[in-house]
């Protein structure tokens, strides 16, 4: 079927008139009735007939000015769709981030971004530093956003620091190093609190003894979760080791202590990883320009 002869129709239908077709698409009449008369052929079908000084539909031709009209709706819908698909207004977000980015950072970043991209759809995964590299590395998400990145990426992953963080260790303020300054051997004779092997800080912390020769710590508890393990050394449990993003509003209420240790200023990096040289949906691109814009929305204050 000719559908460039089935637009002209759609038009001469919707306006009524050949003449006021003629000026819409800037075509003369003679060829507009040509390619109609042929189209008729076409389909074996009469569309138009005399009326007046213009043209009326006929039956068969009233029905196919309905279907032509639903079509070029739908036509019109697939342009809109596809514009907005481009431009980022549309469209999906898969994204793989570790536990400190997932619930302390990336709630505001989304409220933010629904407000102005209400109809793109947001799929978080949320897994420790292992996982959210194997999620990005099999092509099941766009970008993975890391507090504290993997000591080692392939070359064919791109990371970009977003901004960093500190590293605090905390215990209860009733512990006999609240508030002290200690060597770190000392602080490795405490029992510590942690998430579950994976966590990119708990890694940090064993890669922090074997920096300094000392001796590894004690995990004498293990969570899935940082707010298990935070609630369990504010209950007076041992000591933890923690981005300040995590215990910053228990440190100031004065429910946890820090716990200085001699010549360490530890920092956290933030940041998002995606696949080098791969083109990225809009919609994702739209994302991570909006947090690289305001990375420090929803932390309450902006770090040194």
């Amino acid at each position: 079927m000719n559908l460039q002869a089935l637009r002209l129709f759609h038009v001469i239908a919707s306006t009524g008139s050949v003449t006021r077709a003629s000026e819409l698409l800037n075509i003369s009449q003679p060829a507009i009735t040509a390619q109609i008369k042929k189209f008729e052929k076409e389909l074996s079908l009469p569309l138009l007939r005399p009326h007046g000084r213009g043209v009326a539909l006929t039956d068969p031709g009233e029905k196919i000015a309905q279907l032509a009209k639903r079509l070029f709706a739908v036509e019109q819908q697939i342009e809109q769709f596809a514009g907005e698909f481009v431009s980022g207004t549309t469209g999906h977000i898969r994204i793989a981030a570790t536990y400190l980015p997932a619930h302390f950072l990336i709630p505001a970043w989304l409220a933010k971004f629904k407000l102005q991209y209400e109809q793109v759809e947001m799929r978080i995964h949320t897994t420790n530093s292992s996982g959210a590299l194997k999620r990005l590395m099999n092509l099941e998400v766009d970008a993975a956003i890391y507090g504290g990145l993997p000591e080692e990426y392939p070359d064919t992953i791109v990371a970009e620091e977003l901004f960093q963080d500190e590293l605090w260790f905390v215990a209860a303020p009733n512990h006999r190093y609240a508030g002290r300054q200690v060597t770190l051997n000392e602080m490795m004779r405490e029992p510590f609190v942690m998430r579950e092997k994976g966590s990119s800080t708990r890694e940090r912390l064993f890669a922090l003894c074997r920096t300094f020769s000392a001796p590894s710590p004690r995990i004498t508890l293990q969570f899935n979760g940082l707010p298990e393990a935070v609630s369990a050394v504010v209950a007076g449990y041992g000591a933890s080791f923690v981005s300040s993003l995590v215990v910053r509003e228990q440190v100031e209420r004065g429910e946890l202590c820090r716990v200085y240790v001699e010549d360490l200023q530890l920092r956290n990096t933030i940041a998002v990883c995606t696949r080098k040289g791969e083109a990225m949906p809009a919609a994702t691109a739209n994302f991570l320009r909006m947090i690289r814009e305001n990375p420090y929305r929803g932390i309450g204050k902006a770090l040194d």
